[in-house]
């Protein structure tokens, strides 16, 4: 039986597919436009976001759903560990009922270089033909939701590398006090344990929310200046204690 509603979703142990992004609404003549994307590692994520965009998010609803994906995925019979000629990129198309669109995103999608992602564009039709014209808005829709899901995937790596950045921080840092002490951690009552002392996570939720891209990038400026003081500092008291 196909999954044709949420309740079958909510059964199953995969957790339901959930949109990374949404473009603005066109409107033209009585159609309406709109962009959404969603992750897909796989081809077969890929048709899966698919089906449950056409038949959960717009069940009973009259929508061509036009879509195309780029997926880089393991070859089979490899690894990965030996490097990115273990993994291989494959794409796919579907026109959902307007003929030649899907390809249309697809090529956006090379451009924009969105991988991992299947790019769906709903069309709503308002009773005339648009000719030419809705290729243009399908586009227009796609590239959209492939830019901000860059945005998106630039600042998930930002906050990672902040997030490192923030641990070998704390590290050093500790590593400067003992040194400038001139003890250990335990022979100076700081923690007796025998455990590191636990680094507070810094909450970067509103940065990440905001998809604020330059002051993520300002933060990781000033976590690799701090970082290059410190270890100045502790080559210092190292030299110092020659």
């Amino acid at each position: 039986m196909a999954m044709s509603n949420l309740d079958t979703f909510v059964q199953s142990s995969r957790p339901a597919p959930s949109v990374v992004a949404t473009s603005q609404e066109i409107r033209d003549r009585g159609s309406i436009f709109v962009g959404s994307v969603y992750r897909a590692t796989s081809p077969e994520e890929a048709k899966a976001a698919l089906h449950y965009h056409k038949h959960v998010v717009h069940a009973g609803k009259d929508v061509y759903e036009i879509s195309a994906w780029r997926c880089m995925v393991l070859k089979s019979g490899r690894t990965g560990l030996s490097g990115p000629d273990d993994f291989e990129l494959r794409t796919g198309f579907d026109d959902g009922g307007e003929q030649w669109a899907g390809s249309k995103i697809l090529k956006i999608m090379q451009t924009e270089g969105v991988i991992d992602a299947i790019v769906i564009v709903s069309r709503w039709f308002g009773g005339t033909l648009l000719g030419p014209t809705r290729f243009r808005h399908v586009e227009t829709c796609a590239g959209e939701v492939c830019r901000k899901f860059n945005k998106v995937v630039e600042m998930e790596e930002s906050i990672q590398t902040l997030s490192t950045l923030d641990d070998l921080l704390a590290t050093l840092r500790e590593e400067l006090n003992i040194l400038r002490s001139g003890s250990s951690t335990s022979e100076t009552g700081t923690d007796t344990s025998g455990t590191p002392p636990i680094k507070k996570a810094h909450d970067y939720s509103a940065v990440r929310d905001t998809l604020d891209l330059s002051k993520a990038k300002r933060l990781i400026h000033a976590r690799e200046s701090a970082i290059q003081v410190v270890k100045s500092l502790i080559a210092k008291h190292k030299s110092e204690d020659k």
